[in-house]
């Protein structure tokens, strides 16, 4: 069977760069282009088939439409997001809720667990990854409130073709001069905790998820990732 290849959706960001276009060619919007969906069936970016029969389909149609491309595998939704993300700088420190959690408060949706493969990074690239040692709501709480979150958070070194895991309630962020695949459930929900106070081209800083974020964080300490 001829492969089926999918236009990718692309992601403008505050910390997004050009090296979708740079390293992979891509056409992208512009020079703060973050992501790049490049198999997905989310209706925040569902990608068009390029050729066969199919083409100009969505992949979600596709999906609903002949599961026998896909196995026959059950399920109500297409199961994954891969994308490749371009951190120019750095993301927002986060926090993703489970599937109970997502289903419950957020109308049905997938929670997000997903795994990072790091294509290429800086000499001093860093992510975050958990906390050094175990919290107390109240002063994670604090901590974000006064802005100095970030000494309680594990920070890890990263360089090409490491590997992370980041299951859904620990606290993370991807480091500037990283490009990273990333394998996720087909979910578009991320809780910012804290953002550095940056703003965007239009002076305001972007929202924060500060009390849902409390209430999906796992304030166990994480040990040092296997990569």
């Amino acid at each position: 069977m001829e492969l089926l290849l999918l236009e990718p959706v692309f992601k403008q960001m505050i910390w997004g760069g050009s090296r979708l276009k740079d390293d992979f060619g891509y056409d992208i919007p512009g020079d703060n282009t973050g992501e790049c969906w490049a198999i997905s069936a989310h209706p925040h970016g569902d990608c068009t088939l390029k050729n066969t029969e199919y083409k100009g389909k969505t992949l979600s149609w596709l999906w609903e439409n002949h599961r026998e491309l896909f196995g026959n595998v059950q399920g109500d939704r297409f199961p994954l997001l891969i994308k490749i993300i371009d951190a120019k700088a750095d993301l927002s420190i986060q926090v993703h809720p489970d599937d109970a959690y997502a289903a419950k408060y957020e109308h049905g949706s997938l929670g997000k667990t997903e795994m990072w493969y790091v294509l290429d990074a800086a000499k001093d690239a860093q992510l975050i990854y958990g906390f050094y040692h175990d919290m107390e709501k109240s002063v994670l709480k604090k901590s974000l409130e006064d802005g100095t979150v970030e000494r309680f958070l594990q920070k890890v070194q990263v360089k090409k073709d490491d590997v992370f895991y980041i299951e859904a309630g620990r606290v993370h962020a991807i480091g500037a001069g990283t490009l990273i695949a990333e394998i996720q459930e087909s979910s578009n929900l991320t809780y910012r905790m804290y953002d550095y106070h940056r703003v965007d081209k239009n002076g305001r800083e972007r929202e924060l998820q500060i009390d849902k974020a409390l209430e999906v964080v796992d304030l166990q300490g994480s040990d040092q990732p296997r990569q």
